[in-house]
């Protein structure tokens, strides 16, 4: 990632606060950092630390209470609910603990929900999602429904879903929560190898093994940032789809 690089997330003195009087909660105060185009980042944080309130701001899911936060170029702090949610639908693909795949419909079907609004003819939203299965690793796998499914190959196909639009930012919240360590290792090389083709990631995670995976590590405590870390480079990984 090249330190000319725009960013793609810039905080500038964010804070979210909750409550009034003595039920306030400062659960982010007075953040500022910076992701960059193509950078890979862990947010990391114990509980109460800020780490998910920060993920809920820059996955355009709540907006901060002051300050700025700028996706992709755009100020989104002051937008309405429908800017918001257009913002984040184009820009964001969001990767969850959960796989939130609906069990009645196939990997491809489930690949192509994201498009079904966006004037997409029926062709293009297969053939977009059928390169983003084969991007994971599962093009035998197009019409198995998720009960057919791994858990490592259901979150392959939940990851398919976030980058067939193209974002410009994937966010994953605690991605391999629900994975045994075998699976966990597998789904960490999909995100090394979607890292080396260039998408800018963020993950949101209390495993240290998750973030010894990305180029810098986000400490979070107390609604602050407590220290940032860079990760030693990764060998370049051959690829696998």
């Amino acid at each position: 990632m090249a330190e000319s690089a725009p960013p793609v997330i810039q905080f500038e003195h964010v804070s979210k606060i909750y409550g009034e009087g003595e039920t306030t909660v400062r659960a982010l105060d007075h953040v500022d950092f910076q992701v960059r185009a193509g950078e890979y980042c862990a947010i990391m944080g114990a509980s109460g630390s800020g780490k998910s309130t920060a993920m809920n701001l820059i996955g355009c899911l709540d907006r901060p209470t002051a300050g700025r936060y700028y996706l992709d170029g755009t100020d989104v702090a002051d937008l309405d609910d429908d800017a918001l949610a257009a913002v984040r639908n184009r820009k964001i693909g969001f990767v969850f603990q959960q796989f939130h795949l609906l069990p009645q419909l196939s990997a491809v079907e489930n690949v192509m929900l994201p498009m079904i609004y966006a004037g997409i003819s029926q062709q293009e939203r297969r053939d977009r999602a059928v390169a983003a299965l084969t991007q994971v690793g599962l093009a035998q796998r197009l019409d198995n429904k998720p009960n057919q499914l791994s858990g490592g190959q259901q979150q392959r196909v939940a990851i398919a879903r976030a980058i067939v639009n193209q974002p410009v930012l994937l966010l994953a919240d605690e991605p391999t929560g629900a994975l045994d360590s075998q699976t966990t290792e597998e789904v960490l090389n999909i995100f090394d190898q979607l890292h080396q083709r260039g998408i800018t990631i963020v993950i949101v995670t209390h495993e240290a093994e998750v973030a010894d995976r990305a180029e810098r590590v986000i400490w979070f405590r107390d609604g602050q940032i407590q220290r940032e870390t860079q990760n030693p480079p990764r060998p370049v990984l051959a690829a696998t789809f």
